[in-house]
């Protein structure tokens, strides 16, 4: 495997991995470096059809743009897409294989490791670099023995890994901290920085809160990454959804869309957020609120 990898990694989900990994993409393409995204394993009903056929998570497609070039379906062999509470349909290097209850899991990850490995492999020999992103939480000291999508790819990349915490919605430091404190020392030798994502408001006060978390974990914190709106990188999973009405001023037309259990594709909804002429609204009701368009 040729490649150099770099990994990032979250405090938990929806905390900004697949932001970090596309701008991270971009830089490296932008300063003339062959460079490739990719994730093992995506859970998402958002799916990308890729140009050879086969599709992956959206978020990954969007990250091959950022780098230059086509996504295909090694940049994410496994993705999982929820069909129920308990039982999803899973597609491996492009293509629907079955249909998965939680209970099958253990034995689905003996499955899907070696297309994993297979598909990694191939982006090293061809690119220079490849920004891999995790998937939930780091610590999640409980799937270790069955993990597929964090630190045993770290491990195969032989990847350094940031770890990536969100500050809007309070707690990044215990977030940080306690992230750190639960990971294997081999786990943690593998950290070389943290990033506080979706600050607002004044820097100069969290300077205490930067030294606090070096402190605790022995970890610098490279970056802090301002809170942005409307960065059109589509989200991997619903935990992004907000429910309530987005206005942005009087606008003539108002748009209701439901916000169904395991809705699909929902990223096909992003251009009627940043429209100019709409009152866009995400409602857990077909009754509320009115008017629909």
């Amino acid at each position: 495997m040729a490649a150099r990898a770099l990994m990032v990694m979250g405090t938990a989900s929806d905390v900004g991995k697949s932001v970090v990994v596309t701008g991270l993409c971009r830089l490296f393409a932008r300063s003339g470096v062959q460079v490739a995204p990719f994730k093992s394993q995506n859970m998402s009903n958002n799916a990308a059809v890729c140009p050879g056929g086969g599709e992956i998570g959206r978020a990954q497609a969007v990250q091959a743009e950022a780098c230059g070039i086509e996504h295909t379906v090694d940049m994410n062999p496994v993705l999982l897409k929820p069909e129920s509470e308990d039982g999803c349909q899973v597609v491996i290097a492009g293509r629907p294989r079955f249909r998965m209850a939680a209970r099958d899991y253990s034995h689905y990850c003996q499955q899907a490791w070696p297309e994993i490995v297979a598909s990694y492999s191939r982006l090293a020999k061809q690119f220079q670099v490849v920004i891999i992103e995790g998937a939930g939480g780091a610590a999640e000291v409980n799937l270790r023995d069955r993990d597929v999508v964090n630190w045993r790819v770290a491990e195969l990349a032989d990847a350094p890994v940031l770890i990536v915490a969100d500050i809007e919605k309070g707690g990044a430091l215990a977030a940080l901290v306690g992230t750190v404190s639960l990971l294997s020392s081999a786990e943690r030798n593998r950290v070389k920085g943290l990033i506080i994502n979706k600050f607002r408001g004044d820097l100069g006060y969290f300077t205490d809160g930067i030294q606090i978390i070096e402190d605790r974990t022995g970890i610098p914190v490279l970056g802090i990454l301002p809170y942005m709106e409307n960065l059109e990188i589509p989200q991997e999973d619903s935990a992004s959804l907000k429910v309530g009405i987005e206005l942005r001023g009087a606008r003539p037309i108002n748009v209701s869309v439901v916000r169904f259990p395991r809705i699909s594709n929902y990223t096909d909804l992003r251009r009627l957020r940043a429209s100019l002429t709409l009152s866009f609204n995400m409602s857990i009701s077909p009754h509320s609120p009115k008017p629909w368009i």
